[in-house]
């Protein structure tokens, strides 16, 4: 079991490296916002992290968490994603698998998962038209199977139609 100090030490440097090769410098502030953000698998606005920065120290402010998230979106240690609902996510990247994204339009919950299938039908598509693909997201929208079994009776929205979106975010 690692203790507090060897907590996420990895990633500390690699947020260093980048920092001071920036011309910028290590913080304690910075690094909580990275303890934090690394502490939970949700998917965070910048507004969600900082209420939960908030929570923890009450005097720093939403643009350090803003800017610090850039610095951890460019480290390689954070994703931006969307869900649809016009706004920017983030989750984990350093360290983690690729996977994709199923998003309830009734509750808002993301499912993640991987599919070796549907990563080998990408790279035949890709092949087939003499593509190189350098990243790829698939989101999928729908109505999970909770919201299924609640909604029974509920209308399928008409083909063509943009999904209603709220995706559900980190509890402050």
């Amino acid at each position: 079991m690692r203790t507090k100090k060897e907590k996420f030490v990895v990633e500390k440097s690699i947020l260093l490296e980048h920092i001071q090769a920036a011309g910028l410098r290590r913080t304690n502030q910075r690094d909580l916002i990275l303890e934090i953000f690394l502490s939970t698998e949700d998917h965070l606005t910048s507004e969600d992290l900082y209420g939960l920065v908030h929570r923890k120290d009450p005097t720093i402010g939403l643009t350090t968490v803003y800017r610090t998230l850039k610095l951890l979106t460019d480290a390689g240690l954070a994703r931006e994603v969307g869900f649809g609902d016009g706004k920017t996510y983030y989750e984990h990247h350093y360290n983690h698998e690729h996977h994709d994204h199923m998003i309830c339009t009734e509750c808002g919950r993301v499912i993640e998962f991987f599919s070796p299938e549907i990563e080998e039908l990408q790279d035949e598509m890709a092949s087939r038209f003499g593509f190189r693909p350098t990243h790829h997201s698939l989101r999928m929208w729908g109505v999970c199977a909770e919201c299924q079994r609640s909604k029974a009776d509920a209308q399928p929205a008409p083909s063509g139609a943009q999904p209603r979106v709220r995706v559900k975010t980190a509890k402050h």
